[in-house]
């Protein structure tokens, strides 16, 4: 169906600041009182930079949220749900996530890998036999889930084609890699994206749990956190709740017709809002930074972070541009399920985008900063990604957010104290260094060297404290009566930990 010109209303829900979610998940908290007060006061630009975004992208509808230390924290929606009936989009409604889905589907396998029920490095043909032989050269090895997971099976990039199998069932699938399929590069050796590659997944899913991979992503994953009306099926979401796709042409808007769920709904299946994505969202931010702190969440800590690491380089860009114009060069990287980032200023970026015919999503957080974004709109492919990452770098500039510290170790702040009482003179030296230490900065030379150094900067004033670059490595700044110098260490894996490399330098 086609909708003639309408003008484009708004139902801008002022942003609101949620409380404690007796189902989400807090990392460890900034040290930093204002943070929240002035995220808060950045979000009236935030909230204009979303409603400029759907003016200009001829978005019928859209919803979006930011999730601060694993609270989702401000959110706001604006448009239609349904433009017929003119339904309010609001941060309940049910937008189709499209691929975003991948990360559920990645965290169902490492959650059946951290039962014992499966391996990353399984042959897929395991599960799937027709699989057995296919390949591009006969040279090329075997695809296992690792490869599936990180887009390096070798299948071609499948967009739009795999948007239209969303509904295909299990047998579609196997008939389909029984005919043979066509390769574009060996496994293992290149990053191309493949919806089929996550459709295989869910199957790996339902052939090693015995239920079908929504039932266990369902049970395993969506239940703990409180995301319980999420689901693949649009049929089982009433109408007033389900934000129904446009795609927008000559310009009008024409519905979607919605697919139903089948095995490719694990590469683009689901249907969410804001309010329960915002639990997934936090349970990612909940993983760091490591602890010792009890585990809370439906899968463990460390699962998630090895999700956030880098599996198959994709690219780098030398002159990344920002949405504000801002030129700085980039290395991206595909996880398990999720897009990494990272930039020149060593800001990390994870998340993932979704696109289907009627809908565009993305999430993205940074998790040294404990912050995300979502952005859910019913316009076919809409450019979301981008309208996130604007929003990120808006809020980061905007509230003045600095990455996470480090913390600082007994043993590390043990051997500043330590060491900063031996550097002047090098006399009276305590057993604090390992064996390599003096073979490879003689001790008349260290003598000479602070004898000059603090020649020029006189003596100490503040030994100020340390900035932990890990457990085992970090410097200081000592301020002298004529200047300051820089106190850089490592320490080595003995237990106890003693210094093995050395500088000192002045600022």
């Amino acid at each position: 169906m086609i909708m003639k010109k309408i003008i484009f209303v708004l139902f801008i829900l002022p942003f609101n600041v949620i409380g404690q979610n007796p189902k989400s998940f807090s990392p460890a908290a900034f040290n930093d009182a204002s943070r929240l007060e002035r995220i808060k006061n950045a979000m009236p630009v935030i909230e204009k930079l979303y409603m400029d975004f759907a003016k200009a992208n001829h978005v019928p509808g859209y919803a979006f949220g930011i999730v601060v230390d694993g609270q989702l924290t401000f959110k706001g929606a604006g448009g239609y749900a349904n433009v017929e009936e003119k339904i309010p989009a609001s941060t309940r409604s049910m937008f189709r996530i499209a691929s975003m889905s991948k990360s559920f589907t990645s965290l169902a396998i490492l959650h059946l890998r951290d039962a014992g029920k499966l391996t990353l490095d399984d042959p897929v043909e395991m599960y799937i036999p027709a699989l057995k032989g296919q390949g591009l050269t006969t040279d090329a090895p075997a695809i296992t889930i690792r490869h599936l997971m990180s887009h390096s099976a070798g299948f071609p990039e499948d967009n739009p084609w795999g948007d239209r199998q969303l509904a295909d069932t299990e047998k579609d699938l196997n008939d389909l890699i029984k005919g043979q399929l066509s390769f574009s590069n060996v496994a293992g050796v290149e990053y191309e994206y493949s919806n089929l590659g996550f459709a295989m997944l869910g199957y790996v899913i339902h052939k090693v749990s015995g239920i079908t991979y929504d039932a266990y992503i369902q049970q395993h994953i969506l239940q703990p956190l409180g995301m319980n009306e999420t689901t693949y099926e649009f049929t089982t979401i009433p109408k007033e709740k389900f934000a129904f796709g446009y795609r927008y042409i000559n310009d009008e808007w024409r519905k979607e017709t919605p697919l139903q769920d089948g095995i490719y709904g694990a590469m683009g299946g689901m249907i969410t809002s804001i309010d329960m994505f915002g639990k997934y969202v936090a349970m990612h931010e909940a993983a760091w930074p490591e602890r010792n702190d009890p585990e809370s969440l439906p899968v463990k800590r460390s699962t998630l972070r090895e999700m956030h690491q880098p599996a198959r380089f994709i690219s780098l860009n030398p002159n990344y541009t920002f949405p504000n114009g801002k030129k700085m060069a980039t290395t991206g990287a595909y996880t398990y399920g999720l897009r990494w980032m990272i930039d020149a200023d060593r800001k990390k970026n994870i998340g993932h985008s979704g696109g289907l015919p009627g809908y565009g999503s993305n999430w993205q957080f940074l998790p040294d900063y404990g912050i995300g974004v979502m952005l859910f709109a019913n316009v076919t492919y809409a450019s979301t990604t981008a309208m996130n990452t604007a929003v990120l770098d808006t809020l980061v500039k905007m509230a003045n957010l600095k990455p996470r510290q480090t913390s600082i170790s007994p043993i590390l702040a043990q051997r500043q104290q330590q060491l900063a009482n031996v550097i002047v003179q090098w006399e009276g030296i305590p057993k604090i260094f390992a064996e390599n230490f003096f073979d490879d900065y003689p001790i008349d030379q260290l003598k000479k060297q602070s004898a000059t150094l603090f020649g020029q900067v006189g003596k100490i004033v503040k030994l100020n404290a340390m900035i932990a670059e890990n457990q085992l490595r970090g410097y200081c700044i000592i301020a002298c009566e004529k200047g300051n110098l820089k106190l850089a260490f490592t320490l080595s894996p003995e237990n106890p930990a003693l210094i093995q490399e050395y500088h000192l330098t002045k600022e």
